[in-house]
């Protein structure tokens, strides 16, 4: 990657946030190339400039351009991998052959993938050892990003300077991003704060009231920095805009997809029903098992995790889950 701010993007994964990110990277100047396994999508940013499929409503410059064909991206001086995190190896794999080893990936799934246990970036190390990585993390919804409006997101690179290269290649006045050296604090708020969002969504739902949606996220916060720094992540990563500013976005806003699903669970709809038809992923639906399994492995007590994933994968009860975690024995707060 040269040292200029202008540079060749590709994106992989073209849902709302891939989508939103290629938007991003052309605000900055860049020239950018969107992969999508749809053609119908391809045809609609070519010749609409809107994805109307995943973001609809949110203008796109006509110079980014969509492809089927993952060729098109080998000459990219940075990716952007932004498939849904249970998906990613699976997507990643057969194009191995076209990356260059030399290229920079900057990851913007979150969560942990469930066959392995692996965060997003250990799965990455093993597929594409030699590429540089970093982190795109942050309170960030598609469509206001898309929109141009003003956010702020960590870019977390262990190389502080190609971490401060990346944020000057894709920031801009209304993105705004915050370099880090902590990847893995990145990571780990990002994938957790999807199940906490699905807890507060499930307090909405059941009209728990504003304080225990309050209890919930400071208590997510400890599940989080509990599991990042068994993890060897910074507390104070946790406490910036990947971990408390990403956790209280998806806890508080109804268009959040996480939020919305612990809404409808908790408002008495079956899950199978919620989910029926949605091309849309809750990332918090695959999570909330692997990030359970991990904090098991680890010997760490997430209980909020731990419920979550027992409503959506063990059909527990959740009058009967929520009655369990009240009724867990009272302790010091650190």
């Amino acid at each position: 990657m040269s040292d200029t701010c202008s540079a060749s993007v590709g994106v992989i994964g073209s849902g709302a946030w891939g989508t939103a990110l290629a938007a991003v990277a052309a605000n900055a100047g860049n020239s950018v190339a969107i992969w999508s396994r749809n053609p119908q999508v391809v045809d609609d940013i070519n010749n609409q400039h809107e994805n109307a499929l995943y973001l609809k409503g949110a203008a796109l410059d006509p110079t980014i351009r969509a492809t089927t064909d993952a060729k098109d991206l080998e000459n990219a001086d940075l990716l952007l991998l932004v498939t849904p995190s249970q998906h990613l190896r699976s997507v990643i794999t057969p194009i191995k052959p076209l990356i260059d080893p030399d290229v920079p990936l900057v990851l913007c799934a979150k969560g942990v993938e469930i066959s392995s246990g692996l965060l997003m970036s250990e799965m990455l190390e093993e597929v594409l050892p030699k590429n540089p990585l970093a982190v795109l993390s942050g309170p960030t919804f598609a469509i206001e990003v898309a929109r141009d409006l003003p956010t702020a997101v960590t870019l977390a690179c262990a190389d502080a300077a190609l971490g401060r290269k990346l944020a000057n290649t894709l920031g801009s006045r209304a993105f705004r991003i915050y370099h880090s050296t902590d990847p893995v604090g990145a990571e780990i708020g990002g994938a957790v704060k999807n199940v906490i969002a699905i807890a507060c969504g499930i307090v909405d739902g059941r009209q728990l009231g504003d304080n225990a949606r309050a209890a919930l996220i400071t208590r997510g916060l400890s599940e989080i920095v509990q599991l990042g720094i068994a993890k060897g992540a910074r507390r104070e990563t946790l406490m910036g805009l990947a971990g408390m500013g990403d956790l209280t976005l998806t806890c508080t806003a109804t268009q959040s997809r996480n939020y919305a699903l612990g809404k409808a669970l908790g408002s008495g709809e079956k899950l199978a029903d919620y989910l029926k038809g949605r091309i849309t992923v809750a990332e918090g639906l695959g999570s909330s098992k692997s990030v359970s399994a991990l904090a098991r492995k680890l010997q760490i007590d997430m209980p909020i995790c731990n419920a979550i994933c027992d409503v959506l994968h063990h059909q527990a009860d959740i009058d009967q889950t929520i009655a369990d975690l009240l009724a867990r024995p009272q302790k010091a707060e650190f």
